[in-house]
């Protein structure tokens, strides 16, 4: 397949694009420092630029099979902060996936993201809300737009994230009454991600990604 990762260069989308790469897929990679990524793999092709910027959208998205999103939230104070970054960089590549004809889009919320907040225990609720609640609001409003899209869209809400190795033994929750937080690696997040691409799953779904 060709796929286009959207905030490829760390996180959730760096693991994306090594195991999309181990499979010999091929990846072109959108993020601000693209060129720093040090892949030389045959297939890979960096686009430095601005997840929000619909012409730089444009080239990385064009003749893709499918586009996975992972954008980071800020590592630092910043976080706290307000943001419009997840909701913009959708309402900018919505439009661009409709007119180049790419019809599958797979991006990465979190749990605790819209109707998910509502299996949140009191005691998660409240450190969430004080440390992620501005970014997961916008967060919500980017799922939103992805939802009124005409795409075949996935959204997945990984729990709790660490750097664990792959593990592939991780639970795709679908249904809101087996919704649950957890802890899941990036690596098993990445996996689910290339696998629903590669097969097509999960369309129109807002899957938890739990161990």
């Amino acid at each position: 397949m060709k796929l286009t990762v959207i905030g490829a260069s760390r996180g959730i989308g760096r693991k994306v694009v090594d195991y999309a790469l181990s499979r010999d897929h091929s990846v072109r990679a959108l993020a601000r420092s693209a060129d720093k990524m040090g892949i030389e793999a045959e297939g890979f092709e960096p686009v430095m630029g601005d997840a929000t910027d619909p012409e730089t959208l444009a080239r990385a998205v064009e003749g893709a099979d499918a586009v996975i999103v992972n954008i980071g939230a800020p590592r630092d104070l910043r976080i706290l902060q307000r943001t419009t970054l997840f909701s913009d960089a959708a309402r900018a590549l919505v439009p661009v996936m409709e007119a180049a004809g790419v019809k599958r889009l797979l991006a990465v919320t979190g749990f605790g993201t819209g109707d998910s907040a509502a299996k949140l225990s009191t005691l998660e609720s409240i450190p969430f809300k004080l440390l992620l609640g501005r970014a997961y609001a916008d967060k919500a409003v980017m799922e939103e737009v992805i939802k009124a899209s005409s795409l075949d869209w996935t959204i997945a809400r990984p729990g709790i994230l660490n750097d664990n190795a792959m593990s592939q033994k991780y639970q795709v929750l679908v249904a809101p009454e087996t919704w649950r937080q957890g802890i899941v690696s990036r690596a098993d997040v990445a996996h689910f991600l290339v696998h629903a691409a590669e097969d097509g799953s999960h369309i129109h779904q807002t899957p938890a990604i739990q161990r």
